[in-house]
């Protein structure tokens, strides 16, 4: 679609695109959301966006407004299917409580127990590695380390994600710090199929879906079916500002366990009414028919790792600072306004979504968006929990728009002291065929620069998705612009050369620091292998 067109698209939905269900009368708490919506969809530029709230075991609210992909018919309603992203996380943990509940496995179980294969960086992560690490994002590995093997898209199985674990660098002290991570839960994706003997996906669906009564909810994209055809297409905006485009489909098939689950909030809504009933499906006391016990529900949401709490970027979201934070098994755990917060947020390309439950108020608040904008579903969530604890009013678009504005003049700052530093009459060491050459990384694989008509491409040999073209920025430095222009993760290439003047190796860098945290270049060490 041409960018004209989709600008013209895009005003005519943001500018006139009523709820589904219009004329369905709101909940008196949710009198606003209509226009808070709106509001929303209008200042950070999202096409669709889906939201239920379940109150007191009751939905109160599922709707829909926008659109499912811009310039197609086709309006979102609380049945249209989104990724919902990390939010998977939950139900990889719940599968985990559920074997252990009927006593295949233990928590405090080592992963070699079950995965004798298993291997970490370090010998003693993985001789001390416990079910329960695989949750909680304390393992030493860095923030997003290892997601280049699933994300984009890549051709391993599950199984060589895990394996190769064994190179993927540990930045930190095992249990000592904070740090999210994906890739762990591919292994504990592993120790399911191990211990249950069944697939992923079928289990799931079995034993979490059916139960549940999420008749529409799929384990990834590649389980849609040709009749689900109430589905969302993500959208990204190029270079952070331009007007959203869809991006490709994608599927993380090899790490489903992470983030592959597709749901509609009608469905999510009665994942949050199980949740907020501490796992009960139906029936009360003793004679109630369970999920998974009350303690495994107890313990997935206590907190295990902490989080260091910051200042709001902006003191327009002063209100926002917790006075606890961490994460238990799969959780986000943190308060608001004095209560107890429960929740997760999800990213996806083109989709970002956020569910949260206040149990102390028998509350849930599920949001799903079609386009990569965190401010959008933080600002719904914020005025439904403002709603039902009778808060001061709040115009939380205008706050999280000026943190986005902050970040935005960030990031162009950023880009402004690498302009300054830059040689720009400065020319390569080498003739472009001299960096030409296959590269080897010990964790994710090969990476190929060749030249061709263009000057230089790099393409990642297990990722369709990366491949682009290499710009002289100065010196031995490139910057790689990927063709698929909605990725957002244009990255600095560093050859450095020994005396003789010969390649010694490739470091890579993302050149905006709002680049997904998942496009993890930095952790490449690039070494050339052959030469085109």
């Amino acid at each position: 679609m041409s960018k004209p067109l989709v600008a013209a698209v895009s005003l005519l939905l943001l500018s006139a695109a009523p709820r589904v269900g219009a004329n369905e009368p709101l909940p008196p708490a949710l009198a606003g959301l209509d226009a808070q919506v709106e509001s929303v969809r209008e200042a950070f530029k999202v096409p669709g966006i889906a939201v239920a709230v379940v109150k007191d075991g009751e939905l109160v609210f599922a709707g829909g407004w926008g659109e499912r992909e811009v310039g197609k018919p086709g309006k979102v309603d609380g049945d249209t299917l989104f990724s919902i992203a990390s939010i998977t996380k939950a139900f990889t943990s719940a599968s985990l409580s559920i074997l252990a509940d009927e006593g295949k496995l233990d928590m405090d179980d080592r992963v070699i127990d079950h995965l004798p294969w298993f291997r970490m960086a370090d010998a003693y992560v993985t001789r001390e590695m416990r079910i329960r690490d695989l949750l909680v994002h304390r393992s030493g590995l860095g923030l997003g380390a290892g997601d280049l093997l699933f994300w984009p898209p890549s051709d391993y199985d599950t199984r060589e994600v895990v394996e190769r674990l064994a190179n993927v660098p540990i930045e930190g002290g095992f249990r000592d710090r904070y740090a999210y991570d994906n890739v762990l839960y591919a292994v504990a994706q592993l120790v399911i199929e191990e211990v249950s003997g069944e697939r992923y996906a079928d289990f799931v669906r079995t034993r979490l879906f059916e139960p549940v009564g999420m008749a529409s909810t799929r384990i990834d994209s590649n389980a849609l079916r040709p009749s689900d055809t109430n589905v969302a297409m993500g959208h990204a905006r190029p270079g952070f500002t331009g007007d959203p485009e869809p991006v490709p489909a994608m599927s993380w098939s090899n790490n489903t366990a992470a983030g592959g689950i597709y749901s509609s909030v009608n469905d999510m809504a009665k994942w949050m009414r199980v949740q907020l009933d501490g796992g009960v499906l139906e029936g009360e006391g003793e004679d109630a028919k369970r999920l998974f016990s009350a303690k495994r529900h107890e313990a997935m949401w206590t907190l295990v790792t902490p989080i260091p709490i910051r200042a709001p970027a902006v003191p327009e979201l002063a209100a926002t600072k917790p006075n606890f934070a961490g994460y238990g098994e799969a959780w986000s755990l943190s308060d608001y306004r004095g209560r107890r917060l429960v929740w997760h947020t999800g990213g996806w390309p083109g989709m970002v979504s956020r569910l949260t439950l206040v149990p102390e108020l028998d509350l849930g608040v599920v949001v799903l968006t079609n386009q990569e904008a965190g401010a959008a579903f933080n600002a719904v969530t914020m005025h439904v929990l403002d709603a039902y604890m009778d808060a001061p009013a709040t115009d939380w678009v205008a706050a999280y728009a000026a943190a986005v504005g902050k970040g935005g003049d960030r990031a162009e700052e950023d880009w402004a002291k690498h302009v300054a530093a830059r040689d720009a009459k400065s020319k390569p060491s080498l003739p472009l065929r001299g960096y030409a050459a296959t590269y080897a990384d010990p964790w994710y694989g090969d990476v190929v620069v060749e030249q061709d008509g263009r000057g230089l491409r790099m393409r990642f040999s297990r990722t369709p998705q990366l491949v682009g073209t290499l710009e002289h920025w100065q010196h031995d430095s490139f910057i790689v612009r990927w063709d698929d222009r909605t990725l957002n993760a244009d990255a600095f290439v560093n050859f450095s050369l020994d005396q003789d003047g010969r390649v010694l190796g490739a470091r890579m860098e993302a050149v905006s620091p709002l680049t997904d945290f998942s496009f993890d270049f930095h952790d490449l060490r690039l070494v050339p292998v052959g030469k085109d």
